[in-house]
């Protein structure tokens, strides 16, 4: 899991430190099944991967406390989606996070190591099932 970026599994699906963030500590929630659309999944797998899209983000809340949240699935090529297995992203998003760096210099800046993020949201998450 650590060389995955795995921060969590649930029966059903997992959560997944994207690579390639668009911020610090976006999330991926992904089904175990591989499947193309949301249509594809079962009732089950619906529902867990919402409930694991809803405990992603209380994760990023213990451990980032972010003001806000982008959700979203891109489905298609059309829409943007570069892989074919159905996930949901999840980025934490603080008031004025953005800047010049993406517009002007077709960059991101992130001020952390996915490394040192990834301990950080393990950690959380792993306490926050221990309490559950």
């Amino acid at each position: 899991d650590v060389a995955a970026l795995i921060i969590y599994r649930s029966p059903l699906s997992y959560l997944i430190l994207n690579r390639y963030p668009y911020n610090a500590g976006h999330l991926l929630a992904v089904p175990f099944r591989k499947v193309a659309d949301l249509v594809e999944l079962t009732s089950a797998e619906r529902a867990d991967l919402m409930d694991t899209i809803i405990f992603g983000q209380t994760v990023l809340r213990a451990a980032l406390k972010p003001d806000a949240f982008n959700l979203g699935f891109n489905l298609g090529a059309a829409a943007g989606g570069s892989i074919i297995h159905l996930h949901a992203h999840i980025v934490p998003r603080w008031n004025g996070d953005t800047n010049f760096m993406p517009v002007i210099g077709q960059t991101r800046v992130l001020p952390e190591a996915l490394a040192s993020m990834y301990q950080r949201l393990r950690g959380s998450a792993d306490h926050l099932k221990s309490t559950a």
